[in-house]
């Protein structure tokens, strides 16, 4: 992709995400991704119902009558992306590519985080991690980010969710709000791994899928070519056995993803690239709001 050409996508992601983060997120996201803990703020004087193990022996000392001490919530965040970058993410049949869409939710997501100070770092990730962005602050570093989401070339075309999740174990010493995002299409089990790493951090699995991706049509003969393996062979559209048999493997692995979040607790939403991932994510921060 020619540098002018970036540059211009960039710009038209940013204008688009930013506006969503400002306008329609303002609020949504602070409720709904709270800080790490609670923070040392100021004493006052110990009042009636306030809990004694907040009592601070040294200024209670000094001034011969008892103080507490008074927490509030630490704000500031750190958010990691988890974004795959494997090759089954190159395919879209109605408005847009996943891999697209991937960009826009993550943009817009990275542009919530900056508005209430969070720091923003990225993990690009196939079957291994491509690429780790450490977390910082500010629109420069998000500019930067969303160039890399455009521009990525991944060494490798496979998938493996179980590698980014114990990257971000390993790399992320302080808890954070991670976000996977991820048409999760992958055979090997990654539950142990995400369970690990939600224990640790706040896990959110947001998955994007493309409708052609459920079910086939009928056009008779079709080439189907496996994107992350380069497997090619000519299946009859036309069957409906063959129809209902796809619609049937592509629930089943549906059930078996909704399963492994369920086990783990984590979060999770679904959006298909014809959708308005606004709507979804409104319904996810709502959610946990």
């Amino acid at each position: 992709m020619e540098t002018s050409e970036i540059i211009k996508k960039v710009r038209k992601i940013e204008i688009k995400a930013r506006g969503l983060s400002s306008n329609i997120f303002a609020g949504q996201y602070h409720s709904a991704f709270r800080g790490r803990g609670m923070a040392f703020s100021e004493v006052r004087e110990y009042q009636y119902g306030d809990d004694v193990r907040d009592i601070d022996w040294n200024v209670t000392a000094r001034f011969s009558k008892p103080y507490v001490k008074v927490f509030e919530e630490e704000r500031e965040l750190t958010a990691m992306l988890l974004i795959d970058v494997s090759g089954s993410l190159d395919f879209g049949t109605q408005h847009q590519l996943k891999r697209e869409m991937v960009t826009e939710i993550a943009a817009t997501l990275a542009f919530s985080a900056i508005q209430n100070n969070d720091k923003i770092g990225v993990i690009f990730f196939s079957d291994k991690v491509e690429k780790y962005i450490p977390p910082k602050k500010g629109r420069k570093h998000i500019l930067y980010i969303i160039r890399e989401m455009l521009d990525f070339h991944a060494d490798s075309r496979r998938t493996d969710v179980a590698q980014a999740l114990e990257f971000l174990t390993g790399v992320s010493k302080r808890r954070c709000t991670a976000f996977l995002l991820s048409d999760f299409y992958v055979e090997q089990s990654f539950q142990q791994q995400l369970t690990i790493a939600n224990r640790k951090h706040d896990v959110v699995a947001i998955q994007v899928y493309d409708k052609r991706g459920c079910e086939l049509p009928n056009v008779g003969l079709m080439k189907l070519v496996d994107a992350e393996t380069g497997h090619e062979q000519y299946i009859d559209t036309s069957s409906r056995r063959l129809r209902e048999s796809y619609r049937r493997y592509w629930q089943k692995r549906q059930s078996a993803l909704k399963e492994t979040f369920a086990k783990s607790s984590v979060d999770t939403i679904s959006i298909a690239t014809d959708e308005d991932f606004v709507k979804q994510l409104l319904g996810l921060f709502k959610q946990r709001g």
